[in-house]
């Protein structure tokens, strides 16, 4: 990854930090800040069934529906006990607790979803980039007879804001999705196994102080996969439900986890940042690779060789919608998507 100039000055120099955490000295570690309190939810005042607002993690709250606080310390097939709860069977991504929330509904007038927020340790800086990334595991099975969360969605997501909303009480009006994320993982998150990264970048465009995680758009614009045989599944629960772990957000690419220990295909994919786009699209990584650009349908709008380590391509006039960049080179071929948005 390239490495940006920090706001940090060597004594008496006019150089910024370019290249990463140098050894200044021998017992210092240089890492970035996570701006997410109680990042893993693994902070809690006791072991008791939790709903997030309700004595749940520390630093976190709801601000819509009713999310759940899961946790390992809570007796083995419990409501929201780890690893067999009444959504899933599932191992946190790290340490011993992690969040849960219905991610889709599919059926009745409210389009119900579950959000989660948490101030963030600084209000970010307007011009700045940050990079972001959670862990998500898509819920199925769980201690009922007949699978009630058995549907699997897409555009999971980290939204940010400049004021708190309200936490989310029984009774209150569900608020309508606003059809935006700042990262978000475009495909339908149906791993009900492993924990799938999201990760993306983006601009801060405002003095941004909460982070929300969640799904935000309408059924509309939402695709979703069957897990099960319908004849085997109760049909009242047509919903989809997430798990989220380890949830970060930097101002390094570093800082954050893009795929280190994740299985050899992710962790030497190219970084394409930010994703979602809007204007440009960087590519890092692949100088040399022949590549193209298509769109959903499969037709080509790009083509050509990537020229640098850290390339940049000019997407402002192109449609918004999702693309497939494919890439060639040394006799690997990979392929990766890249949504581009107002």
């Amino acid at each position: 990854m390239t490495s940006r100039t920090m706001n940090l000055r060597w004594p008496g120099t006019g150089l910024g930090l370019l290249l990463g955490c140098l050894g200044f000295v021998a017992n210092l570690r240089c890492e970035a800040q996570n701006l997410v309190p109680n990042p893993g939810f693994e902070e809690y005042d006791t072991c008791q069934a939790h709903e997030f607002g309700v004595n749940g993690p520390i630093s976190w709250f709801r601000t819509n529906g009713t999310p759940d606080y899961l946790q390992s310390c809570l007796p083995y097939g419990h409501f929201q006990g780890l690893p067999m709860n009444f959504f899933t069977y599932q191992e946190p991504f790290e340490g011993a607790s992690c969040a849960g929330m219905v991610t889709y509904w599919q059926n009745g007038p409210i389009e119900y979803r579950e959000w989660i927020m948490a101030p963030l340790l600084e209000p970010l800086v307007v011009g700045q980039t940050y990079y972001c990334s959670f862990r998500a595991n898509a819920a199925f099975g769980g201690t009922e007879t007949n699978p009630q969360f058995w549907l699997a969605n897409d555009k999971v997501g980290m939204r940010f804001s400049t004021l708190a909303i309200a936490p989310w009480n029984v009774g209150d009006p569900y608020p309508t999705p606003p059809n935006q994320a700042h990262v978000l993982y475009p495909q339908i998150l149906s791993d009900t196994v492993g924990w799938t990264l999201v990760s993306g970048s983006f601009v801060a465009d405002s003095a941004y102080q909460y982070v929300m995680i969640g799904q935000f758009f309408s059924n509309a614009l939402t695709d979703t996969l069957h897990f099960a045989d319908p004849n085997s599944v109760f049909l009242w629960y047509p919903r989809a439900y997430t798990l989220v772990d380890a949830v970060c957000v930097t101002t390094i690419p570093e800082g954050c986890d893009f795929g280190q220990g994740v299985g050899e295909g992710q962790a030497i994919a190219p970084v394409l940042f930010p994703n979602p786009a809007r204007d440009q699209l960087v590519v890092s990584q692949r100088e040399g690779a022949e590549a193209q650009v298509m769109d959903a349908v499969g037709r080509l709008l790009w083509q050509g060789r990537i020229t640098s380590d850290r390339w940049v391509l000019d997407v402002g006039s192109w449609a918004r919608g999702a693309y497939v960049l494919h890439m060639a080179q040394n006799g690997r071929v990979e392929s990766h998507k890249f949504v581009l948005v107002e």
